[in-house]
């Protein structure tokens, strides 16, 4: 399909070690997941790498079905409909810190250990929901900002 922004392309969304391990073909099929993840890079995914000035790894972008099942994604996951990936970061809450204090039009930021999850819905109006992960026991992010 190509590049979305000047920082991404959906072949990084596509990308996935699990789908090669397990021979699971993981590809953007509809228009509306294509439209999904344009959405996501154009309006979270690129303001945030250009204002963290560094490039930002996309560990799990879109998800086919099959491939959710491998990972032990629930049935729900808006990796399935082309609006979550998940963000390597040395330092997630930094980088959430920045995604909240930029105002993005996330759905959900959810924050774990070695990443950041980021969703922003196709339709609908974004939840705004910063969540921890049970795992993370980091420090929070400053919400009174």
């Amino acid at each position: 399909m190509g590049t979305i922004s000047k920082n991404f392309s959906y072949r990084e969304f596509e990308e996935s070690k699990t789908a090669k391990e397990k021979g699971i073909v993981n590809v953007i099929t509809s228009f509306e997941v294509r439209d999904a993840v344009r959405e996501l890079t154009v309006q979270v995914l690129q303001p945030l790498r250009d204002a963290w000035g560094q490039p930002l790894k996309i560990n799990s972008g879109y998800r086919c079905p099959k491939l959710n099942v491998a990972v032990g994604g629930v049935p729900t996951s808006q990796h399935t409909k082309g609006e979550a990936a998940d963000i390597h970061a040395d330092h997630p809450v930094k980088l959430a810190q920045l995604a909240y204090d930029l105002g993005l039009p996330f759905d959900q930021m959810i924050i774990y250990p070695t990443f950041v999850h980021f969703s922003h819905k196709l339709h609908g109006a974004q939840r705004h929901q910063v969540l921890y992960n049970k795992s993370y026991r980091g420090r929070h992010i400053n919400q009174n900002k």
